[in-house]
């Protein structure tokens, strides 16, 4: 039987390319993420993708997901993202509240609901999509540091209490990463910040990079699990180092 991965944050960026190459990889991919436009001319692109409208902060709409799959194998927790760069003692409340809901409360509510069926499949494999801010914190990144945090958090006891089940919960965590949207989401659709972020980087992370180690992940055999994967571009050698080429 053909086996089924979940990803979540689907529409765009690092989701829609692991829909894609786990789709390659002969997975049957139920691509999730509110705008549902996009998913749809993803699967139009890309034979083994089933879209599916999801919200990761509406219960009702991950219990519609999780009553639609006879199985489940893989669940790429993907959804989530950054706003603002604030100062701590002047962020703004509602961001924070955005921003754990999304990524932590989010990865909560789907790993909740797919469990029993990743447990049921024999060999399932949770993939919680972090980052390099949930390991080390940067000026700027206390809400979006604090969110990737307690996701770590959350994949290091998941492993603890899951031990002896018969599925295995990997973390990756990205470092500079330049998709389509990520930076302009944390700054409000401001395109000039957005792009100062990568000026003179040479060869930040790309959406494939990152799938191309989760798709390594999920795939090892089933006795194989791996823990963290960090992965960053050569030009990134912590949070606060990065080398820029002069214009």
């Amino acid at each position: 039987m053909t086996k089924t991965a979940v990803v979540t944050g689907a529409s765009s960026g690092i989701g829609a390319a692991t829909a894609r190459r786990l789709a390659a990889e002969g997975y049957q991919v139920v691509a999730g993420a509110r705008r549902t436009d996009r998913l749809e001319k993803l699967a139009a692109e890309v034979p083994g993708i089933r879209p599916v409208t999801l919200d990761v902060t509406s219960q009702e709409s991950v219990d519609a997901l999780a009553a639609s799959l006879e199985r489940c194998d893989v669940l790429v927790n993907n959804a989530g993202g950054a706003l603002g760069l604030d100062p701590v003692a002047q962020a703004q409340v509602e961001d924070w509240q955005r921003m754990y809901d999304t990524n932590v409360l989010g990865s909560l509510r789907m790993t909740k609901a797919l469990m029993p069926k990743l447990i049921e499949s024999g060999d399932g494999v949770l993939v919680m999509l972090t980052s390099v801010a949930g390991l080390v914190s940067y000026e700027g990144g206390g809400g979006y540091c604090a969110a990737k945090h307690a996701q770590t958090a959350m994949t290091e006891t998941l492993r603890l209490e899951l031990v002896g089940q018969p599925v295995r919960i990997v973390e990756i965590a990205p470092g500079m990463v330049q998709t389509e949207e990520f930076s302009l989401t944390r700054f409000r659709g401001d395109a000039e910040k957005a792009a100062k972020v990568y000026e003179g980087v040479p060869g930040p992370l790309t959406a494939d990079d990152v799938a191309d180690a989760i798709a390594w992940c999920v795939t090892r055999p089933w006795h194989v699990n791996i823990d963290r994967m960090v992965i960053r571009p050569r030009a990134q050698a912590a949070q606060h180092k990065v080398y820029r080429v002069s214009s």
